[in-house]
């Protein structure tokens, strides 16, 4: 790829631009787990949009629906008006996901993005307990706009806030200092203790795995004791599973194994299957308390999202596409254990669940320079953690075992050559 390609993006696009500077190539089409770019190079795909993608790109069947009720002039905008793809979607996502797993919960459409759901749901908390604070959790993010941007703990993020980020607490996750220390014991203490200077909050929010956090994985035992706090302070608990969710940990919600059912769900990234903006809020039928329009967005009812999302609920339909996920999974992990034990070099660490899963590398900088070395080698993928010290796998959910292969054996591969040469700069 020529610079001459590339100028009118560094001419005339913001500097805040960043992936395609991970990626410094123009992609022109992408099928299933594989992106092509203007030159003809194939890469697989363990990026997947960032989460947003884990049924891959232009999935054939979402695509024909799209295509018919497009062609169909079926709505388009309609904000939150009534249509045939919304009743549809409300119906099957009732039906096909919350029924099954027992959870009784309120649909709302905040507007298109994760950060949507995120204020939806702070908004909401603070309006049902009439309580201010929030406690939010180390190494957590939760998007970008003012409100998500208080509760996320990455210090370069909430610097770009440029004004103070308030009425918010911090407390450590999971681990978060080492494995003997129980985090919630110090938790517990803060909401104890009157002298403390911590208020009872509204809510707490967290996210079950920690995407851009370092791909760290709470506890089950963990996070049922974070619901039993909540439960006994009458603190509402927020699960923030734009990124976890939608079967990237293995099941549909992140925290069905852990046997707790929050107070309030956030969805987005993969919910429209498609890549489409589309997110949801979920939450337990009595908080349902918001006056018609007291918290609303133009663009709340992507019905383009609506169809593509009813579509994709056809994998959840019964329990094959969730076992295909945990054979995978294992494949995955296996790989990632055996990538640690052969290659001591890299210093490294498994984390994550299911599909959402990285190596954490003690050497600095050599993360970035596997994912970069497996860019030139023909995958994409990218990397977390405050340091990115962590590379991530984040593989489509339906992507074949040959593909899976393929692209774990380039991972190996683009290991293998940094590893041979002295990794400190």
């Amino acid at each position: 790829m020529t610079q001459n390609e590339l100028g009118i993006f560094e001419q005339l696009e913001s500097e805040v631009r960043s992936y395609c500077r991970s990626f410094p190539t123009i992609f022109t089409k992408a099928k299933g787990y594989k992106m092509w770019d203007k030159e003809g190079n194939e890469y697989i795909d363990f990026f997947s949009g960032a989460g947003a993608l884990n049924y891959g790109h232009n999935d054939p069947t979402m695509k024909k629906k799209l295509i018919e009720y497009i062609s169909e002039d079926g709505i388009t905008h309609s904000l939150d008006m009534a249509t045939t793809a919304k009743a549809d979607f409300i119906k099957k996502f009732n039906d096909v996901i919350l029924k099954p797993r027992n959870l009784d919960y309120k649909i709302m459409f905040p507007g298109p993005t994760g950060t949507n759901t995120v204020e939806s749901a702070l908004k909401l908390a603070r309006k049902v307990t009439g309580r201010t604070d929030v406690i939010s959790f180390t190494n957590g993010f939760h998007g970008m706009t003012i409100g998500s941007l208080s509760v996320t703990g990455n210090a370069f993020k909430r610097k770009g806030a440029g004004i103070p980020l308030q009425n918010v607490v911090t407390m450590p996750y999971d681990n978060f200092v080492n494995d003997e220390l129980d985090t919630l014991d110090y938790l517990e203490r803060f909401l104890e203790d009157n002298g403390s200077g911590v208020e009872i909050p509204a809510a707490m929010i967290l996210e079950t795995v920690q995407g851009e956090g370092g791909i760290n994985a709470a506890r089950f035992e963990w996070l049922k004791r974070i619901e039993e706090i909540c439960n006994r302070w009458g603190i509402l608990l927020i699960v923030d599973d734009v990124q976890a969710g939608v079967g990237r940990t293995g099941t549909f919600f992140s925290f069905e194994k852990a046997g707790i059912k929050p107070d309030i769900v956030c969805l987005s990234k993969s919910l429209s299957g498609y890549g489409l903006p589309f997110a949801v809020t979920l939450f337990r039928p009595d908080l349902d308390i918001w006056e018609p329009g007291e918290h609303n967005g133009t663009f709340r009812g992507n019905n383009h999202a609506f169809v593509t999302a009813t579509a994709a609920l056809t994998y959840w339909e019964n329990e094959s596409f969730e076992n295909e996920i945990q054979e995978k999974s294992t494949i995955i992990y296996d790989f990632l254990s055996k990538i640690v034990k052969d290659y001591p070099e890299l210093k490294g660490e498994v984390k994550g669940r299911g599909f959402m899963v990285g190596i954490s590398s003690e050497v600095d900088g050599l993360s970035n320079k596997v994912a970069a070395k497996a860019f030139e080698n023909g995958l994409i993928m990218e990397t977390s953690g405050p340091k990115d010290e962590v590379f991530k796998l984040f593989p489509p959910l339906n992507i074949d075992k040959d593909g899976l292969e393929k692209g774990l054996q380039i991972i190996e591969e683009s290991v293998k050559e940094l590893t041979k040469e002295p990794v400190a700069n």
